[in-house]
């Protein structure tokens, strides 16, 4: 079921200082040990590389991505989103940090999603078939999709090296508490 649009607007401006929020949370609420670093940062490093897949496939605004991981699913940047915090929830050995992960994402990244769905509806004629073959989150079998490659230039025109410098950071924050 949909969101009210003007949820989704509101909890998309807030989508940053919650994040802000949730770091906090992660500083303060993690346990780490050697053991829970070993299983939760690969998890986290699968879904950055995800997360840098589809930003090489991603010209936001002025083409549908269909290519890379958009022929599995049509939020791969999420999904990737989904994996990093997983991870470093595994990695940071707290439950009360899962639930706050997993409220964040429900209450503020679906929302945004359907908001971004609509957005490209309208911008794009072509969409409501490609969503009609691709999995929204959870990835599918691949569908056929546009021949384009990997872009570094589009990894960094979309900035996803911030995604990378943030994940360097809480894993190294992590190994500071776990040692």
């Amino acid at each position: 079921m949909p969101f009210p649009k003007p949820y989704a607007d509101f909890v998309a401006r807030l989508r940053v200082p919650l994040g802000f929020l949730l770091v906090g949370a992660f500083a303060w609420l993690s346990q780490p040990d050697v053991r829970s670093l070993a299983v939760g940062l690969p998890v986290s490093a699968a879904g950055l590389l995800l997360r840098a897949w589809a930003a090489g496939h991603l010209s936001k605004n002025q083409e549908l991505a269909t290519s890379g991981p958009y022929a599995y699913t049509r939020n791969p940047l999420y999904l990737g989103t989904v994996l990093v915090a997983a991870g470093l929830v595994i990695a940071s050995k707290s439950w009360l940090l899962a639930v706050l992960f997993a409220g964040v994402f429900a209450l503020v990244y679906v929302p945004v999603i359907q908001l971004e769905e609509q957005h490209l509806r309208k911008l794009f004629p072509n969409y409501a078939a490609y969503a009609a073959q691709v999995p929204a989150l959870i990835p599918g079998p691949p569908q056929p999709g546009a021949a384009q490659s990997f872009r570094f230039s589009l990894y960094m025109n979309n900035q996803e090296y911030q995604a990378l410098a943030a994940f360097a950071g809480g894993a190294a924050l992590l190994l500071w508490k776990a040692l």
